[in-house]
């Protein structure tokens, strides 16, 4: 990318450029997609400034890219519109690299900060050099060749290092001794690595305006887009990367920052079809306010710079409100300046937390020190914090994000559509990009996290929001349409009729946020017939609004507080067995002795547990304990054709019965165990050495038992506190088998006493079940091919029975 550049300003003084600007606009389009992938790639090993390079020059390019394409177009015809439209860009790209660059060199990435210093002095040329025709494009080129030169010694390092398996390493190439020194910082995995790239984009987009305030740029026009929208697209993938980094607060802020980054881009593509400026709805504005304002006192908790932060944002939307124009006027401007400094200072705090040891001061530890003492509001802390309550999920829940957009878009449908300029208010950022593409992101989010009925409710109302929004905003709305918009809304209003029966088994404030959406479809309705009653979509609007306010703080208090201070309340309809683990079952954390230990001593009581092995969770039972065998047999629903099974944690427990095995058999046994393979045995003395008693008759067949060592050092270190153990699936008879406690005590949680927590399974797929009842003979048989497949299995007999 730097050496496409460097020939472009190499060329720039010749009559013809060597490089067309379309087809540079092209090239950097695709190396910033590029760039991004290889950053966030990168990211998953806690390469916080490699991410952030990557990702502020992916950004950069992209911007760029599209106003050369825009100027080889064409498009860019007036006097200074080039420079109008590249300054604001340059000037934020030069200020957030030089950041990363000093960043860098204090943290010895010599690099990393050579090639952001470069970049962010080419960007510093580039603008004297539209201002001053003193300075030429040479020295632009001359950084961009720097970096060219710094990148081909990295790559040469990297690849002498891979041909010499890491014997040669030239300085600042060894990524080996990064990954070594980051892994000593335990802080950094805990971190939100994308928030950097978030607020340099927060910058880019308040450049824009705040430009156009102090006199850099001439005019506020459509070339200025390009980087408004590049940041409203790349702020939606931070939003996204921010749940994967389990970050509910800034993902949020991010989503709501997104919004006026699309807004703006709008109102400076209005003009091109209408020669006056877009107004704005004064009541959204001012509930955007309000939702700031919520998450910057939440946002304190946690972090009292990055809450103080936010009232930047509070102040620009109440600015926004107070102005018709909005983006165009002056107030709002000024704000803009003011959060492109605060966004600056952001980025130098986050940045130098994430990478060095000393740290810059930001108050959390003063805020977590004085909630200690409350005993009303406790923070919620620990690995579990974000774990859904069925099945395991990468990301972070985004439901505080669905409701926030539920309430955005209701109130930006209070302004009723001008059917002569329908375009005139700006109403369709709010709708489609809150109501519909951020919603769409909370459903695709929760579908990830296992909550279908939730996902498909965000799913559906973000369509409706995103088809309404631009039918009745956009000017495609007209009275022959009426009769095929009536039927699609009936269409959506009985989609949406089944989801309030179905929250009638979720939670009550679910019931109320599906049911008060009806109201809002019957207002799509009855305006797409021309009979809308006068304040009834404002009622509706308003209900609507505030159900989803509602839902936007409690999921906000149960995301960073124990407790319900906000609860969702409880399901209408109650069924037998659903959600009966969250209340009467312990969950205890595996990697804790002190829980193996109170594991041991509930089953030793005749209690029965589920727990963590070598493939899958399954319930097991104390072999001494008829009544909790009969007990875990009942609530298992076990069928015949699937009998229990005996695990022991060594082959000691049968030493004393080992007569009555044949040698061949025993050999197997020892060959084979510790691992996912159950051996099927025969029925014999032997049972009795173990002290099963009338557990028996529950256990295997009458003429043949199941038998295994787990491969799995919690389960053995539970076996050897108990002795033997009865098991089973964790799962009802005929379901799939669970891979995480998580599901465990959702599907028998109400059946069983307690289940140790360890995550996801390490494997999804159950143990193999091997029939050795002929194995004398020289044969064995397979019941079920597991994780162990058969020619494995068969090897281990083969050699056994060579001579």
């Amino acid at each position: 990318g730097s050496l496409l550049l460097a020939v472009h300003f190499y060329s720039l003084p010749r009559a013809a450029p060597l490089i067309p600007s379309t087809a540079l606009g092209v090239l950097l389009l695709i190396l910033s997609s590029l760039l991004a992938y290889a950053g966030i790639r990168r990211s998953l090993r806690n390469a916080s400034l490699f991410l952030s390079l990557c990702l502020t020059i992916s950004v950069f390019w992209c911007g760029y890219g599209v106003v050369l394409i825009l100027g080889g177009q064409g498009v860019l015809n007036d006097t200074g519109d080039f420079r109008n439209a590249l300054v604001p860009g340059l000037v934020t790209f030069t200020l957030a690299l030089l950041i990363i660059a000093v960043v860098g060199f204090l943290c010895r990435e010599v690099v990393l900060a050579m090639v952001a210093s470069a970049v962010s002095l080419a960007s510093a040329h580039e603008v004297a050099m539209h201002y001053s025709t003193a300075f030429g494009s040479s020295a632009v080129a001359c950084n961009y060749m720097v970096v060219c030169l710094v990148g081909g010694y990295f790559a040469l390092g990297r690849i002498l290092c891979f041909l010499t398996k890491e014997k040669i390493a030239l300085p600042g190439t060894d990524l080996a001794k990064k990954k070594t020194h980051e892994q000593i910082q335990p802080t950094s995995g805990s971190m939100n690595h994308f928030a950097v790239t978030g607020l340099i984009l927060n910058m880019l987009s308040a450049s824009v305006f705040g430009c156009r305030l102090l006199g850099v740029t001439g005019k506020l026009f459509v070339g200025q887009v390009p980087w408004l929208w590049a940041a409203g697209i790349y702020q939606i993938g931070i939003c996204i990367l921010s749940y994967r980094a389990m970050d509910v607060l800034m993902a949020t802020f991010f989503g709501f920052t997104s919004i006026l980054k699309f807004a703006g881009g709008y109102c400076l593509l209005y003009p091109i079809w209408q020669p006056e400026e877009p107004s704005f709805p004064t009541p959204f504005l001012v509930v955007f306010s309000i939702l700031f304002v919520v998450l910057a006192l939440f946002l304190a908790l946690k972090s009292p710079v990055d809450g103080l932060y936010l009232l930047f944002y509070v102040a620009y939307c109440i600015a926004l409100a107070c102005r018709p124009k909005g983006f165009f006027e002056g107030g709002p401007q000024g704000v803009d300046v003011a959060i492109f400094v605060a966004s600056a200072l952001m980025t130098l705090i986050h940045l130098y937390n994430v990478k060095a040891t000393a740290k810059i001061p930001t108050g959390k530890g003063a805020v977590k020190a004085l909630l200690a003492r409350s005993s009303f509001l406790k923070l919620r802390e620990g690995a579990d914090l974000h774990a859904p309550y069925l099945g395991y999920s990468k990301y972070a829940d985004a439901e505080v994000l669905g409701y926030a957009c539920s309430v955005l878009a209701s109130f930006a449908l209070t302004m009723t559509g001008d059917p002569q300029a329908p375009l005139a208010t700006v109403v369709i950022p709010w709708v489609v990009v809150a109501g519909g593409i951020l919603k769409l992101l909370g459903g695709s989010v929760a579908f990830a996290r296992g909550k279908t009925l939730e996902s498909s409710a965000f799913i559906l109302y973000a369509v409706m929001w995103i088809i309404w929004g631009l039918t009745r905003y956009g000017g495609l709305y007209g009275t022959t349409r009426s009769f095929h918009a009536a039927v699609g809304i009936i269409a959506f209003m009985l989609f949406n009729v089944f989801i309030v029966f179905c929250t009638l088994f979720l939670n009550i404030a679910w019931f109320f946020y599906s049911l008060t959406f009806l109201l809002i479809a019957v207002s799509f309705l009855l305006d797409a017939i021309h009979a809308l009653p006068a304040g009834y979509d404002i009622a509706a609007t308003l209900i609507f609004g505030l159900v989803s306010f509602y839902c936007f703080l409690s999921a906000l208090f149960n995301s960073i507080f124990e407790g319900s201070c906000l609860p969702m309340g409880r399901p209408i309809v109650q069924l037998s067995g659903m959600r009966g683990g969250m209340m009467k079952c312990l969950h205890l954390p595996a990697r804790k002795a002190s829980s193996v230990k109170r594991i041991a001593d509930i089953l030793k009581n005749g209690g029965t547990c589920g727990i963590p092995t070598d493939t899958v969770y399954v319930l097991v039972a104390a072999c001494n304990r008829p009544d909790a065998v009969e007990k875990a047999h009942q609530s298992k629903r076990q069928a015949q054709d699937r009998p229990m099974s005996l695990w022991i944690s060594s082959l000691k427990q049968l030493e004393p019965a080992k007569h009555l095995f044949t040698p061949l058999l025993w050999d197997f046994m020892e060959a084979a165990w510790p691992s996912p393979i159950s051996l099927v045995v025969p029925r014999g003395e032997w049972v009795d050495f173990l002290g099963m008693k009338d557990s028996a008759k529950y256990v295997g067949t009458p003429q043949s038992i199941a038998i295994r060592i787990p491969d799995c050092s919690v389960t053995t270190h539970l076996i050897d506190l108990v002795g033997p153990i009865v098991v089973t699936s964790a799962n009802p008879t005929g379901e799939a088998d669970t891979t995480h406690h998580n599901q465990v005590y959702a599907k028998l949680g109400d059946k069983v006493d307690a289940v140790l927590c360890d995550g996801p399974s390490p494997e999804n797929i159950a143990s193999t079940v091997v029939d050795c009842t002929k194995i004398d003979s020289g044969n064995i048989g397979f019941f079920r091919v597991g994780i162990i497949p058969k020619s494995q299995v068969k090897l281990i007999l083969i050699l056994l029975l060579l001579p």
